[in-house]
């Protein structure tokens, strides 16, 4: 059945009207998303100065991550594009143009290598992730091309995505020998250098900066968006200030990290991975243990500079309230200032971390002498631990140290609150799936004194939680065998993990049944990718004789159409669809901005209203428990909370636009790449409760998103998609959502993956995008009593409702 507004896209290939405005936020959210990790006086550069411009992301700067998390866009601006139409002198022309000769022919080597690949395996997808492109080296940086240069800008670029994790060698998380050799010729030269790293997640610096004394500047671009060389021109030139913090820690050294060499593959086992770090994850470790880092959590400096002034705080019945002043005590520049508000806990009842993040916001644009008074709510929840033995949330008896700063090292003690008795603020289901793992670094672990400065004392009394009660939708008008095809996704013949099974939007993700429509005029909905934006494929052929769309296979959605080549099929109309490439997760977080993120929600919101998308998958809400995730990029930060609230934000952007919802994702633990479909994650209930889920709390609880997808992997020996324990006791029972839950893509397929029945059985609504041996095994669990009636009818119900909130 045709759609009634014919097909998506556009026959006519210019710029659109929302290409033009998100072009502006896009460059907005990039240029507040980049952290400046050192600055010597270097920054901002003058347009009247020559700088040598090199290394691989110089003019082959990336835009963003690869797989799912990848956006077909209209076209990028390079730091190269960006420095040039600012009016800056480039000098190292030369340097350049040898580097896009190396470049072509390394992307076709690569693109020969994935079309072999592909002939020998199943999904195609699967040769393109095993081998992402990697970007060649340049030639040596000679002194022609730094002469008459005032600095040099040096960009770090690494490529990583869905499917493969990042390898600690040289070229990847460790400098390669040409960019070290290069960075210490520059050093000789004694020309200023300002390190800029273009990658989805740290690089490691420490030897480096150690044995360098010109490397003046270094700024945390990541993956900033089609935008890219605007924005970081922007940021290099002083036409937008620094604002940006860092939410990961960056170590030292990788060994660092707690339990480095037990990562993914680092240890030969990529069947198990056990959490024994526990809740000491990012700067939990590095603070409770004394760990020095390079660069904190919440990390980044400014061209201007701020006085944070605490001034006050109240309670209220379940929240206190913490008045901050901030002033712009710098005399040229204006600029935005994050203030981060942190606790430490009483360790009476159990030992707890040194301290956590309990609140934060970020001013308004100040000029120099301005000053903003700003309030920040930290909510009773954010001071609770999770008690294994009593199932329970507790706000414990004792005293609470509020801490107040711009980094989670530059902080003072602002405040003592008193909680006289202990309270319990909620009651959990006891869970079916546990694992007894021991966290080792518990034995050894001793929380530092903090010197109260009881001068400002308050008292708190929390109070319990009010649950919100879930309401169970439930299919009643329709036959059970007529909705069991609402259990999985519109079976195309294609299909693959990537997620480009749709069929009326090219490009799209999947799509819900349309298995229900000519009987009960039920519609589909249309699935498609984030969190970048909206990954589509960006440009098909409609034959006008058929009015049949020509299909171009998975690797035909990748690499905007790079690894096919384009076919023009002679009496066919050619439409588009140009999305907007937006900063990667990472990038957008570092901004802190809550405001900007439901800003970006919105925007992504008006292109899926002008393709016809319902459901968009994301925002992703995993936590970046190790550097070396080739996923990291997509999500927000190493702590919880900051997570949460980014991702509700955004959820309420989104969704503020009638018949657009999000799919908050990967529920959860997808902590890792390799293996991603068959690895069991061994995690203690605490563990999983305060640092893992807490994030999806939050997103469920304040912005009410319409989906989840849950992840590939499993948890204390059960596919999330088959956990009753994730997908009903918790997100429903405890949390009380009531929206749809869905599989990650082909999380079925593996002879050891999810089963397709106890999807259903377990809460987990719809399997994407679904295929036949997952029909055949719902119908066969309902004929023969594994499946009921009443777990079909309440899946398809939930269905249901979302089809006719979204449709």
């Amino acid at each position: 059945m045709k759609d009634v507004w014919g097909h998506s896209g556009s026959m006519d290939q210019s710029l659109s009207e929302f290409e033009i405005r998100h072009r502006i936020l896009a460059r907005e959210a990039a240029a507040e998303g980049i952290v400046l990790l050192k600055n010597e006086g270097v920054l901002p550069l003058s347009t009247a100065s020559a700088i040598a411009l090199l290394g691989s992301g110089a003019e082959k700067t990336i835009k963003g991550g690869i797989g799912s998390g990848d956006v077909n866009n209209r076209e990028n601006i390079s730091i190269y594009q960006g420095m040039k139409e600012a009016g800056v002198t480039i000098t190292s022309e030369n340097w350049l143009e040898d580097y896009e000769e190396r470049y072509k022919n390394a992307r076709n080597v690569w693109k020969e290598k994935i079309l072999e690949d592909a002939k020998h395996v199943d999904n195609p997808f699967d040769a393109y992730a095993s081998n992402p492109f990697v970007l060649p080296e340049g030639r040596a940086v000679e002194a022609k091309d730094i002469a008459g240069a005032k600095a040099a800008v040096y960009v770090l670029s690494r490529i990583s995505g869905e499917g493969k994790d990042r390898r600690r060698v040289k070229g990847d998380y460790y400098l390669s020998e040409r960019e070290a050799a290069d960075l210490f010729f520059l050093n000789e030269k004694k020309i200023p250098v300002i390190l800029l790293l273009n990658a989805g997640g740290p690089i490691e610096l420490t030897d480096i900066l150690e044995n360098t004394e010109n490397i003046k500047a270094i700024l945390n671009i990541s993956q900033p968006g089609q935008e890219s060389g605007y924005a970081v021109a922007d940021i290099l030139l002083g036409n937008c200030v620094p604002s940006a913090k860092l939410t990961a820690t960056w170590a030292r050294r990788y060994e660092d990290c707690p339990f480095a060499e037990d990562y993914s593959y680092l240890n030969g086992n990529l069947d198990t991975e056990e959490y024994k770090e526990g809740i000491f994850v990012g700067y939990r470790y590095f603070d409770s243990f004394g760990k020095k880092p390079l660069f904190p959590f919440g990390f980044g400096l400014s061209y201007t500079e701020f006085k944070i002034e605490f001034k006050g705080i109240e309670t209220s019945e379940k929240e206190l309230a913490v008045e901050m002043k901030v002033t712009n005590i710098g005399d040229t520049y204006a600029g935005k200032e994050v203030v981060q508000i942190y606790a430490s806990l009483p360790q009476t009842e159990v030992k707890k971390e040194y301290r956590r993040l309990v609140g934060y916001a970020k001013t308004k644009l100040l000029q120099p002498g301005e000053t903003e008074t700003l309030r920040i709510t930290v909510g009773q929840k954010e001071l609770a631990y999770f008690s294994e033995e009593k199932h329970q949330w507790i706000v414990e008896k004792g005293t609470y140290g509020i801490w107040t700063g711009n980094s989670s090292v530059s902080l003072e003690y602002s405040s003592t609150v008193k909680v006289e008795q202990s309270v319990s603020l909620e009651d959990t289901c006891v869970l079916e799936n546990t694992a007894e793992i021991e966290e080792e670094l518990w034995k050894t672990y001793e929380c530092r004194k903090t010197t109260a400065d009881n001068s400002h004392c308050i008292i708190f009394t929390p109070h319990p939680e009010e649950k919100k009660i879930y309401r169970s939708a439930y299919a009643t008008e329709q036959m059970t065998e007529d909705l069991l095809p609402l259990l999985y996704g519109n079976i195309a013949e294609t299909t693959s993990t990537l997620g480009a099974a749709g069929i009326r939007v090219p490009g799209t993700a999947g799509e819900t049944t349309e298995g229900l429509l000519d009987k009960y005029g039920i519609p589909s909905l249309i699935m498609a990718d984030g969190p970048a934006g909206i990954r589509l494929q960006q440009h098909y052929e409609v034959d006008r004789a058929t009015d049949t769309v020509y299909g171009i296979g998975v690797l035909g959605a990748l690499e905007n159409g790079f690894l096919v080549d384009r076919e023009e099929h002679e009496g066919a109309d050619q439409y588009y669809q140009y999305c907007t490439a937006f900063p990667v997760g990472t990038v957008m977080a570092q901004t802190w901005n809550r405001d900007l993120m439901q800003r970006f929600g919105e925007a992504v919101a008006l292109e899926m209203e002008a393709f016809h998308v319902n459901l968009w998958l994301a925002p992703g809400l995993n936590i970046q428990r190790n550097p070396l995730c080739g996923r990291n990029f997509e999500y927000y930060s190493e702590d919880p909370f900051l997570s949460g609230t980014l991702a509700a934000s955004v959820t309420k952007g989104v969704q503020c636009h009638k018949g657009c919802g999000v799919t908050i994702k990967h529920f959860a633990c997808n902590n890792q790449e390799d293996n991603r479909m068959g690895v069991d994650v061994k995690i203690s209930e605490r563990t999983l409760r305060e640092i893992y889920l807490r994030g999806f709390e939050i997103a469920v609880k304040e912005g009410q998103p319409t989906a989840i997808m849950s992840s590939y992997n499993l948890v204390n020996g059960v596919h999330a998609a088959n956990s009753k324990d994730l997908c009903t006791r918790i997100a429903r029972k405890e949390w009380g959502f009531d929206g749809v839950i869905m599989s990650d893509w082909n999380t079925t397929v593996p002879e050891d993956g999810s089963v397709a029945w106890k999807c259903a059985a377990a809460g987990n609504d719809i399997i994407m995008p679904g295929n036949a041996e997952d029909a055949e095994s719902i119908r066969n669990a309902y004929r023969n009593g594994d499946l009921t009636e009443e777990e079909i009818r309440s899946c398809a119900g939930r269905i249901l409702e979302l089809i006719s909130q979204l449709a």
